[in-house]
């Protein structure tokens, strides 16, 4: 059996500038004013990490920074899920998403789940807004609020998928399927194999560059994705 860990935005689906506007909306709630600079879009930070880099570059004082976060983190959630509406208007699929999601879903060697650097609450709205929450199994993914630090969610999600389907994974046997550079970091630190996907900000050279064992230009093809995946 090989896990297949699956990243969301701009690997999956895109959901534009919803994500930033929870970010601009949620600080002012909690700091009391409009932030002036927002994370860089599409680096597969996990949402903790940018929560704090904002806190940190709209001039938040250092020792207030943790507490700030804690309140911020909390919150972005709820935020969310109240632009469901605006996700389905605004946001779309990525091409061959469905698709390449439903092939590997059926394949019975594959146990396809997410790593995603969004926390497990906003990573469920994202798939259920998009009619994606059916092809994964979002028990046994690793998630930003398991762990702020990316490359230690592949471990996550290999413990939880072990104790569920009684399967040991190590690096042999999972693979992250993403665009970011963040990904590449967490297979190659994490202990996974990655297929690149050069469907967000990152060039396919630059995925390639980083060590991302395979690039691919999208999800278009699903019979090249699997013959990657082994």
């Amino acid at each position: 059996m090989i896990l297949v860990l699956w990243d969301i935005d701009r690997t999956l689906l895109y959901v534009g500038d919803i994500d930033r506007l929870v970010y601009r909306t949620v600080f002012e709630k909690v700091v009391g004013r409009a932030p002036e600079r927002l994370p860089a879009k599409g680096t597969g930070v996990t949402m903790p990490v940018a929560v704090k880099e904002l806190l940190t570059a709209n001039g938040v004082p250092a020792e207030q920074v943790d507490a700030f976060a804690r309140r911020v983190i909390g919150l972005m959630p709820g935020e969310l899920e109240r632009h469901r509406g605006k996700m389905l208007k605004d946001g779309l699929l990525l091409p061959g998403a469905v698709d390449s999601l439903t092939t590997v879903r059926k394949s019975p060697h594959l146990l396809p789940t997410v790593v995603t650097g969004n926390l497990q609450a906003s990573a469920e709205i994202k798939l259920s807004v998009f009619d994606l929450i059916g092809l994964v199994d979002p028990t046994v993914g690793g998630y930003a609020s398991d762990d702020p630090h990316r490359p230690a969610l592949v471990s996550v999600a290999q413990q939880r998928a072990e104790r569920v389907y009684g399967h040991s994974f190590d690096r042999s046997n999972t693979v992250i399927v993403g665009d970011s550079l963040e990904d590449v970091r967490t297979g190659r630190e994490g202990g996974a194999r990655v297929i690149g996907v050069s469907s967000g900000t990152t060039s396919a050279a630059d995925l390639a560059g980083a060590g991302a064992d395979h690039v691919i230009t999208d999800l278009t093809d699903p019979s090249q994705l699997l013959r990657l995946i082994g």
